[in-house]
């Protein structure tokens, strides 16, 4: 039981955490003091307690949540926490939560949502008989607080593909929660009912409403149970009731705040979709009345802000309708078509008041909304994506009747200029209907052919590029329709498109110089054709303007006073990466002009980093300049400028940036000559980056063991001079420990044994074997076993780096630790592993691996002579398949093209965001070799002839088919 003391020292912990002059020494208490069994269970406790202050309990639900996010368990599913504060909170914190009201339930539950991910529902099995047990007839209060813990765990189904264990899971709860779920729902509709006067009683009802709702979307989210299916007349009709109702109480008098009925409707727009698209067997004779109610809710929304998700939502299940051919029907005919546009389309796609003033006040939220293939829920969009759809349905009928509503804008702008918002719906209307397909990251793949586009750009959207009267708004519009429909123009119109986009980055206009970044991009990152992937413009297209892009996009990017406000626009950093990666070894002239902005930007942004995407891009930057132009520099000439920025970021701990440092520092080695001096700032780095600590942040792992492997391999002398052997043997034996990370293990592994002097590691190897021997006894893994084969692999193919290297030593390794286990592992593990070596450089290691066990090593084939036909048979089928003609010839020498925008989603936390523009060099010890194939030949015919005395007993006792094999191979010398 915690003291009253612990618990004010906690307190005082936590207060101190909310202060930036303390913060750093209070965080790096709390995390001392969370090995100390009861720490948990206390600070749960405490932001339960209303005895603290309302900021103190705030900030521990916040470290609670973390806590349990970094500490509940490991990648293999092991509790961090000892087991009784694993019970105590499983005990306690449902009935906490549900206790609480606000932001503090909210961090609780999704507290609850991560515990659940790794035990629910086989180690927690009582979860959902707890939850049932405190639903209420008229407990509201209490009533939302289960609600709110049964949907941040039910919620996680929504996005999963199905499995049997997902399935199994979901019955699990169905079972127990249908009956119950069912019967609150109809209380709560029979309490709204009583209550339709009272507004204090209402917005928590509905707010049971909501959850009910969202939970009836979760439990159907993979399949309709039976359930649901028994009782969607019931269920429905309570849906359909919610989604007419009305109520004055509810309304908000904000024109942007949502109220409490358009949060419900549009939840249940959201489920009327999914029954839509997935049960359309059982629900499509109850639509008609969701359809004219979901008609009706569009045609009398008014346009305030408030509304937009609900219409948006609303327009989303129209559009579901108008996917299925027999249901489209109904908006077939021309008259209402014209209704459909006149009444839902236009009134959506038009630009409104409150577009106008977020394009004035909020122009990156106005940016991030309006651009295509965002996930935000715009009006704009939601009418975009059912007015295509209704074209792929009646593509001339639409065609048609859209194009007298484009005439009839555009005429009216050009009688009168000041109508400049009819051409904004004009311009959109058209797109809208010109795309075929999808829009996705690489643009528009098809238009429609009753559509001339290029006709279309050159009419009514290139003037507004160049006319300087032209209204802000209409001047993106003509931007984001060269975004829009870039592939559709040649190179030649974008090349002449490119300096009238260049010079919109000294425009005074936010969204302006923002969408010319975001189209300058896009347009350097198009590729030739679906069958020639390299990129249309080139660096001989860029060079003579990248000097000036670059700058105006710092200049842009620097007018940001605060560190957030630097860091707020991530399209003008998207933009440099772009123009570096494009113009390549181009910028080596002015790259350290580049390097000190980005410098300056990442001193100001580290001091409170707040938007990953513009961070990942800004060292995606870093990576690309140093790519291409540090081997085109003096030795050194980035190392003065980043390298102190660097140790700063790592001396103040700004946990966000230091993966990224990682892989820049272990690219700054990789990028030196061998025989550079080794930077002064990087070693005494050494000691500390092995510290377990900051091996504990998964992000960290794949960085730090790169950073590790370059160290070895430019100065690994600094292992033995500073005592360093054993803490680098210890991050190994953290490493292969896990599961997640085992494989990041072998490769600092291989690094050790490539680079560390043998007779340094001498002491250690006996042990390093155990080690391994352990692993494959415990918890053996397809992924492990494969690694420990190219770890046999790779020491037995060492032939110039390590004299004491080689097939021998890679028998004795384990022999030592385990006489005659090595038989064994060549006989279970190494050789049926040898087909999913997969890459060409593991390839030709494993050749010149498995070539040097069976023919010149006098261990393997003195003790292991019965394994020796086996693995014989495997060298000559791997080396004689069809299917890996040419594979041996080397890597390929052209680059790869680098694409660091891909569709994850970057953020700060734990996992690892790979910088695309720093290459991890796979460690080759026989790069002198070139043809592995050549080489296994030649060794098989001197052994063939009798010059290789070691193996010529273990020769004489293949099958003859094998035999015949390595007759075939040996022919090939």
């Amino acid at each position: 039981m915690a003291s009253a003391q612990d618990m004010r020292s906690l307190s005082d912990l936590l207060q101190a955490s909310l202060n930036p002059a303390t913060a750093k020494q209070a965080e790096q208490s709390l995390r001392g003091a969370e090995s100390q069994p009861g720490f948990s269970i206390m600070l749960l406790r405490l932001v339960a307690s209303d005895q603290f202050q309302a900021n103190t309990r705030l900030a521990g639900s916040l470290y609670f949540k973390n806590f349990i996010r970094r500490k509940w368990t490991d990648e293999e599913g092991n509790y961090l926490i000892p087991a009784t504060d694993v019970e105590a909170v499983k005990l306690e914190i449902v009935g906490l939560m549900i206790s609480l009201q606000g932001p503090l339930q909210i961090q609780l539950g999704e507290a609850i949502s991560i515990m659940a991910d790794s035990d629910f529902p086989d180690r927690w099995t009582t979860l959902i008989d707890d939850l049932v047990s405190r639903l209420s007839p008229n407990d509201v209060y209490t009533n939302n607080g289960v609600l709110r813990v049964a949907h941040s765990i039910f919620k996680r189904w929504r996005p999963l593909f199905s499995s049997n264990a997902l399935l199994l899971e979901i019955k699990h709860v169905l079972d127990k929660f249908c009956a119950p779920f069912m019967t609150l729902f109809q209380q709560t509709d029979v309490l709204i009912t009583q209550n339709e006067g009272v507004k204090d009683a209402l917005i928590p009802l509905f707010q049971s409403l909501q959850l009910i709702l969202k939970i009836y979307f979760d439990l159907n989210c993979q399949d309709l149970p039976e359930f649901f299916e028994d009782n969607k007349d019931p269920l429905m009709a309570l849906v359909l009731k919610y989604l007419k109702y009305k109520n004055p109480l509810l309304e908000t008098d904000d024109e942007d705040e949502t109220g409490s009925l358009e949060e419900t409707k549009s939840i249940i727009c959201e489920l009327l979709q999914l029954y839509t698209q997935r049960y359309d067997d059982v629900f499509g004779e109850m639509l008609p009345p969701f359809v004219d109610t979901t008609w009706n809710l569009l045609t009398t929304t008014g346009p305030e802000p408030k509304y937009d998700v609900l219409v948006s939502k609303a327009l989303g299940f129209l559009t579901i309708i108008s996917k299925n051919q027999d249901r489209a029907q109904v908006f077939g005919s021309q008259q209402i078509l014209q209704q459909v546009i006149e009444k839902i389309v236009l009134p959506n796609m038009s630009l409104r008041t409150s577009d106008e003033e977020m394009f004035e006040d909020d122009p990156i939220e106005y940016t991030r909304r309006d651009l295509e293939g965002s996930d935000s829920d715009t009006r704009r969009r939601a009418a975009t994506d059912f007015l295509r759809e209704l074209k792929e349905r009646f593509e001339g009928l639409v065609t048609e009747v859209v194009m007298s509503y484009v005439q009839h804008y555009l005429s009216t702008y050009n009688s009168n200029k000041s109508e400049w918002r009819a051409k904004d719906t004009a311009v959109y209307l058209f797109s809208s209907v010109a795309v075929k397909g999808t829009v996705t990251a690489s643009g528009v793949s098809a238009t429609n052919l009753l559509l001339d586009v290029v006709g279309f750009f050159s009419q009514n959207i290139a003037p507004d590029l160049i006319d300087n009267e032209t209204h802000a708004i209409l001047k993106v519009d003509a931007i984001k329709f060269i975004h829009t429909f870039r592939n559709q123009l040649t190179k030649g119109q974008l090349t002449e498109a490119f300096p009238v986009l260049s010079s919109m980055l000294i425009s005074p206009d936010y969204v302006v110089y923002t969408y010319a970044a975001i189209t300058i991009e896009r347009i350097l990152s198009i590729r030739q054709s679906a069958h020639n992937n390299s990129l249309l413009f080139d660096k001989d297209d860029i060079a003579p303007v990248a000097k000036q892009l670059l700058t105006n996009l710092f200049g842009l990017i620097e007018k940001g006073t605060t560190p957030e406000k630097l860091a707020e626009n991530e399209f003008l950093i998207m933009c440099c990466m772009r123009v570096v990666l494009t113009a390549k070894e181009s910028v080596a002239p002015y790259s350290e002009m580049i390097v000190q902005h980005l410098v300056g930007i990442i001193e100001e942004t580290s001091k409170n980093p707040s938007n990953p995407k513009f961070t990942h891009y800004m060292f995606e930057t870093v990576g690309a300049v140093l790519r291409y132009a540090a081997p085109n520099k003096p030795l050194g000439t980035f190392d003065r400028i980043l390298l102190p920025v660097f140790m700063g970021i790592l001396g103040q701990d700004v946990t966000e940036f230091m993966q990224y440092v990682f892989q820049l520092l272990a690219q700054i080695l990789d990028l030196a000559p061998v025989n550079a001096h080794f930077p002064d700032a990087i070693a005494p780095l050494v000691r500390p980056i092995m510290a377990p600590t900051l091996w504990e942040t998964r992000g960290n792992v794949p960085a730090l063991t790169h950073l590790l492997i370059s160290i070895l391999a430019r100065n690994p002398e600094i292992f033995g001079q500073q005592n360093l052997i054993e803490p680098i043997l210890g991050v190994f034996q953290k490493l292969i420990a896990s599961k997640a990370n085992d494989h990041f293990g072998f490769e600092l592994l291989e690094s050790i044994f490539y680079n560390i002097p043998a007779a340094q590691l001498r002491p250690y190897v006996r042990q390093i074997a155990l080690l391994i021997l352990q692993r494959l006894h415990s918890s053996r893994t397809d992924k492990l076993v494969v690694r420990v084969a190219h770890l046999v692999y790779f020491l037995s193919a060492t032939i110039s780096a390590n004299k004491e290297l080689g097939p021998d030593f890679a028998v004795s390794l384990f022999d030592e630790a385990q006489p005659g286990i090595f038989g064994d592992i060549f006989d279970a593990f190494v050789v049926p592993a040898t087909p999913k070596l997969h890459s060409v450089v593991d390839k030709k290691i494993a050749v010149i691996g498995l070539t040097r066990i069976l023919f010149e090593s006098s261990k393997f084939n003195a003790q292991y002579g019965t394994k020796w036909p086996k693995g014989a048979g495997t060298l000559a089928s791997t080396l004689l398949s069809d299917s890996l003609v040419g594979v041996f010839d080397g890597p390929a020498t052209q680059e790869a093209t680098i694409d660091p925008i891909g569709d994850e989603e970057v953020s700060f936390g734990s996992s690892f965001a790979r910088l695309a523009t720093v290459t991890v060099k796979v460690l080759d010890p026989v790069s002198e070799v070139t043809d592995a194939k050549k080489y296994a030949a030649d060794t098989v015919k001197k052994a063939s002839s009798g010059n290789v005395s070691v193996c010529q007993a273990n020769m004489g006792n293949v099958t003859p088919e094998i035999g015949s094999s390595l007759s075939r191979l040996a022919g090939m010398a």
